[in-house]
């Protein structure tokens, strides 16, 4: 079993940064792909950023540019550094780790990122 947390989430203005983290209890997240999701309001949950264990890379197009992932096996921690924040960027952002055997994976319970003046 594997437990993903999420933080780093909070108000910011448009234009501003934050940086996401998601931390891995009881296991270890190295040959997991890990990735990043949100879902707003009203709207489907969406992908937002991905890392395989090799270290590949992939954004969703609006995303790109401003937004960047990356992994610290050692901690056991995925982070997402979200610059020049959007008000279309706010949502509940997920992070989720790739389980061989388990189609879903596994997901965090989410951190709330508000862009708004």
């Amino acid at each position: 079993q594997v437990q993903l947390v999420e933080s780093g989430g909070g108000l910011v203005q448009p234009g501003g940064s934050l940086r996401l983290s998601c931390v891995a209890s009881r296991s270890t997240i190295s040959f997991y792909a890990m990735g990043w999701y949100r879902q707003a309001p009203g709207k489907q949950r969406e992908f937002v950023a991905k890392i395989t264990s090799g270290g590949s890379i992939m954004y969703t197009d609006s995303v790109k540019g401003r937004f960047t992932i990356s992994r610290d096996n050692a901690k056991s921690t995925v982070y997402l550094q979200m610059n020049s924040l959007k008000p279309e960027d706010t949502a509940i952002y997920y992070c989720k780790a790739d389980i061989p055997g388990r189609p879903l994976g596994s997901w965090g319970q989410g951190t709330q990122v508000t862009v708004s003046s």
